[in-house]
């Protein structure tokens, strides 16, 4: 699950925080060229609230499921044990990974239109 909350997070930024980037450092032209020949771009950024409304829930559920599942039994032998935690880090960290990137679009889709006007 963390690792679909990641995907759909990194949504966020190819749909509202590339275009931004791209126009903030003068590749305007680039942008132009990238929605030419990936316009499914433009459909993205025109719903970009449903696909913050999808992120957010699925980046939820996966906070959720990690969660419930932290204190969940990892098997007696030493090696499967081991194994086990280090795959409960590692989907932690993803998740994080995806709060942080959720975030930032969040900001750069949201907050900073607010802050130019």
């Amino acid at each position: 699950m963390p690792w679909l909350a990641l995907l759909t997070s990194l949504s966020t930024l190819i749909c509202c925080v590339l275009p931004a980037l791209m126009v903030a450092f003068g590749m305007g032209a680039s942008l132009v060229a990238l929605l030419g020949e990936f316009p499914e771009l433009i459909w993205l950024s025109e719903n970009k609230n449903s696909l913050f409304a999808v992120t957010v829930v699925m980046v939820s559920l996966a906070g959720v499921f990690l969660w419930r599942q932290r204190n969940a039994p990892c098997p007696l032998d030493p090696a499967l044990r081991q194994a086990c935690l280090s795959g409960r880090k590692w989907s932690f960290r993803t998740w994080l990974a995806s709060v942080l990137v959720l975030t930032t679009g969040s900001v750069v889709t949201f907050v900073l239109p607010l802050m130019q006007s």
